[in-house]
């Protein structure tokens, strides 16, 4: 099903939960394991992290495209996988960390914050309690 009015549209499907591949339909295959095992293969953690810290990261670049400026950036993302106090569930908490070169820290933390406030990525987490914002130096 796509919408008329979609920018991108993309199909992805899991038939194996955490045994086995996740694939784009006619695109990308990953291999998908527990996080809790050793087996090889990514799991929902990583590919998390890396959609989130992709789309921060294209967004502070787009923020700073829009004000004229060309200096890197980069953002790292911790998945922490959490079991809740009473034990029968589980829980992320979700950390980012962003660096821009040139900018102090004030300067990034005010752009990291609008970034995260445009991020589609960041619009899904919506108000969740456990995330937590950093600004690191950068460092190439």
């Amino acid at each position: 099903m796509t919408k008329d009015d979609a920018l991108f549209h993309t199909e992805v499907v899991n038939e194996y939960a955490l045994d086995g591949e996740a694939y784009v339909k006619d695109g990308l295959r990953v291999l998908i394991s527990d996080p809790l095992s050793q087996d090889p293969g990514s799991n929902p953690e990583e590919l998390f992290g890396l959609a989130w810290s992709t789309c921060l990261n294209a967004t502070i670049q787009a923020l700073l495209k829009a004000r004229g400026v060309n200096t890197r950036s980069r953002v790292e993302v911790v998945v922490d996988y959490k079991r809740e106090s009473d034990g029968r569930g589980y829980y992320f908490d979700l950390t980012a960390s962003a660096a821009i070169e040139g900018y102090d820290e004030d300067q990034t933390k005010k752009l990291f914050t609008n970034a995260h406030r445009r991020c589609p990525v960041s619009k899904i987490i919506g108000s969740y309690p456990h995330v937590f914002l950093n600004v690191m130096p950068f460092h190439s």
